[in-house]
């Protein structure tokens, strides 16, 4: 795709090359086409040839950078994955050696304050 596009942007470059040496050179090159005088209409054809040539050459170029952005981002979701798969595998989520916590005298009571004391049992 990329290559059709610089073929049709040199075609669109040539053509309109071409025609501004004619226009420049018309008094001479004029008689050896037959022709007399530009007309409107003359005019009109060479312009909407142009105009078809131009809007080739950016579709082609719209299609090709639609073609590499999509092979961009199937690039950059296949790297995202792969550095997924990496980082699993650098940091399991379970590890490797389980660490038991220490055990600790149960308590029943939750709270953090200390034992009623009475204090009229004197």
């Amino acid at each position: 795709m990329k290559k059709l596009h610089q073929i049709l942007q040199i075609a669109l470059l040539v053509y309109f090359g071409a025609f501004l040496i004619f226009f420049i050179a018309f008094d001479t090159l004029g008689g050896l086409f037959g022709m007399d005088e530009i007309t409107s209409d003359s005019m009109v054809t060479i312009t909407l040839i142009g105009l078809i040539i131009f809007l080739a050459a950016w579709g082609s170029s719209y299609a090709a950078y639609n073609s590499l952005a999509s092979t961009i981002k199937k690039m950059e979701i296949d790297a995202n994955s792969l550095k997924a798969k990496i980082y699993d595998f650098e940091h399991p989520r379970n590890p490797a050696t389980p660490t038991s916590k220490p055990s600790q005298a149960t308590d029943l009571d939750q709270s953090n304050l200390p034992p009623r004391q009475n204090i009229t049992d004197k």
